[in-house]
């Protein structure tokens, strides 16, 4: 699956490429909040204002692609919680209103696949249209059902609307910092990799693609993809190795690695693991840009792109390589969901 474009909000200024250029913002906060663009000249202000912040965050990039692409034949999107605070809210106002009249929005807002809806809607696209809610696995059932998607129509050349989004609500926090998945102490994402602590801290954005099965004026590929939920820590560096001799690799095939590194003590050590079993690769760190959030490989995928087309190398931490070809992604989430992928220039 060729790359043809792709943009991204998030906590860092990627929607200006400022960060790209070297622009990193330190972040000193229990959630790391998307920086977001003025949406005046995108969204009208009366639709704006009924959007919850994950469909806006939504629009706010597949609007930018959409003007600068022909109409996808597809829309995949892939998300954990969706627009949840204005699922709590619909909830609310059931109790508030004792079933009584309630607002549609909110119900309307809330639902997982509301943004898919809103970019077909806003872009009067009819095609292939699905929203994938996979826990930490969303952003990669998505590309897999885009890989199925092509298979199925080839070779007749098609493009694909792919992306996910999250946003930090108030409800799912709370939910998740119960369950210890989140720092007690502020440490700068600076400094996050060296805290010897349990925990990380909470992210969230929308990241997206144009996919087309031609390769022409590509910016990258999808290689390949594996996930598993069944990993023990012995088998961590056997699943990696598995996976490149799949693809005929060898470590010393990957340019760059990628790894979701979060400062979390607890489960840090598997991609201390991974990371071994490929000596001296160039390797970056994305986590400490964006936080912890369960469709963040999106945004991994993301910032692979940017370093194959020679962007943000100064994230590289020891020692760059001056023509990357290959990047290979690991990602987990609570060291249950584990991913790779991999992309290619």
């Amino acid at each position: 699956m060729y790359i043809k474009d792709l943009y991204a909000i998030s906590p860092q200024k990627t929607h200006d490429l400022s960060f790209e250029q070297g622009d990193w913002q330190v972040l000193n906060q229990y959630a790391y909040t998307a920086i977001e663009p003025s949406y005046q000249d995108l969204i009208p202000n009366a639709q704006l204002r009924r959007m919850g912040k994950a469909v806006r965050m939504g629009i706010g990039v597949s609007l930018p692609l959409l003007a600068r692409n022909p109409k996808p034949d597809g829309i995949i999107f892939g998300t954990a919680n969706g627009g949840l605070e204005d699922c709590i809210k619909f909830l609310n106002q059931i109790v508030e209103y004792n079933e009584g009249t309630l607002t549609p929005t909110n119900f309307v807002q809330s639902t997982p696949n509301a943004l898919a809806g809103q970019v077909a809607l806003l872009s009067e696209n009819q095609g292939y249209n699905m929203t994938h809610v996979n826990g930490s696995l969303a952003f990669e059932s998505a590309l897999l059902d885009a890989a199925l998607y092509f298979d199925e129509h080839s070779p007749t050349e098609k493009s694909i609307l792919l992306g996910a989004v999250e946003e930090i609500s108030d409800y799912n926090y709370n939910i998740d910092y119960l369950g210890n998945r989140f720092k007690e102490e502020l440490v700068p994402n600076n400094d996050l990799l060296n805290s010897r602590t349990n925990g990380s801290y909470c992210g969230e954005g929308s990241t997206q693609f144009i996919l087309s099965n031609n390769p022409e004026n590509s910016l990258a590929r999808f290689s390949a993809l594996k996930q598993s939920s069944t990993l023990s820590e012995e088998e961590i560096t056997d699943f990696v190795q598995s996976f490149l001799a799949e693809q005929n690799l060898s470590p010393a095939g990957i340019d760059c690695l990628l790894l979701g590194k979060n400062g979390d003590v607890s489960t840090d050590l598997w991609y201390d693991k991974v990371q071994n079993s490929f000596p001296g690769t160039p390797v970056a760190f994305f986590k400490k840009a964006v936080g912890e959030y369960r469709t963040v490989s999106a945004f991994a995928s993301y910032l692979a792109v940017r370093l194959l087309n020679r962007q943000a190398g100064y994230l590289i931490e020891n020692g760059a390589t001056e023509n990357p070809r290959t990047i290979l992604i690991y990602n987990h989430f609570d060291a249950v969901r584990h991913s790779l992928i991999l992309i290619q220039k």
